[in-house]
């Protein structure tokens, strides 16, 4: 059962560290390296403490991390795949939904240190600060006990999705979404970059995409890419609601 926040910041690091080694089954040198990769930024707003850092550039490791790791693996494991089978599969297994479902799975959520506001705002629920989670755990693993442990963590946690057997292509959301608008519009839809926040090294964006003006879906990731989508996924499932539909005003 999950502990409140106000009770996570009162456990003794060496205890808190202890909890989350069991549930991620590895053993840390230096506990203060996974301490940190489950500090929000959010947490420091509030709870503010000499030497205490946010889990952002662990987020950034582990990313590189895990893109590396995952590619490896699919590379060595789907020979038959050419290099657009797995930039999809690759990119379908380290999105951002793809790594809070991880990331739930060994309840790791659990233990995140957050602020009271974005407790509040259910941001332990909340897949970005799910996903960035196991991305810092990754990282952490791999500055504290190496690429081997950090590889054997990520083949735990991904297991059986990485079993591609009979299994088809991911299709692209925004592949998908053009071929459904210039099949319906003769039109490609258009993104729009409409927000970008956070600090450099882990900047956040926010994209529209629209079709001749009218926005259709909106989505947010890490990268523009992601962000984008996120976004084509979005206005996919509105297309289907609507049915056909007709022309964007």
């Amino acid at each position: 059962m999950r502990a409140p926040p106000r009770e996570q910041v009162l456990v003794p690091v060496p205890a808190f560290v202890a909890q989350v080694e069991e549930r991620i089954g590895v053993k840390f040198r230096r506990p203060e390296v996974l301490h940190q990769a489950f500090v929000h930024r959010s947490y420091l707003n509030e709870y503010p403490s000499p030497g205490l850092e946010s889990n952002e550039r662990l987020e950034f490791l582990g990313d590189a991390v895990l893109s590396y790791v995952v590619a490896e693996r699919l590379f060595r494991e789907c020979p038959q795949c050419d290099e657009g089978d797995l930039t999809e599969w690759r990119g379908y297994l380290v999105r951002r939904d793809s790594l809070a479902s991880f990331a739930r799975s060994l309840g790791l959520g659990d233990f995140l240190l957050l602020g009271r506001g974005e407790e509040a705002a259910g941001g332990r629920q909340r897949a970005a600060n799910l996903a960035s989670l196991f991305e810092a755990v990754v990282g952490a693993i791999a500055i504290d006990r190496g690429l081997t442990a950090a590889r054997r963590f990520i083949f735990a946690a991904i297991g059986s999705e990485f079993d591609l057997r009979g299994r088809p292509t991911p299709i692209d959301p925004k592949s998908r979404l053009q071929e459904v608008v210039q099949a319906r519009w003769q039109r490609a839809p258009a993104y729009k970059t409409v927000r970008e926040e956070g600090p450099e090294h882990r900047k956040q964006f926010t994209v529209e995409v629209q079709v001749h003006g009218r926005v259709l879906g909106r989505g947010t990731g890490f990268s523009k890419q992601e962000a984008e989508r996120q976004a084509a996924a979005s206005a996919l499932a509105l297309l289907l609601q609507e049915g056909e539909g007709e022309e964007p005003d």
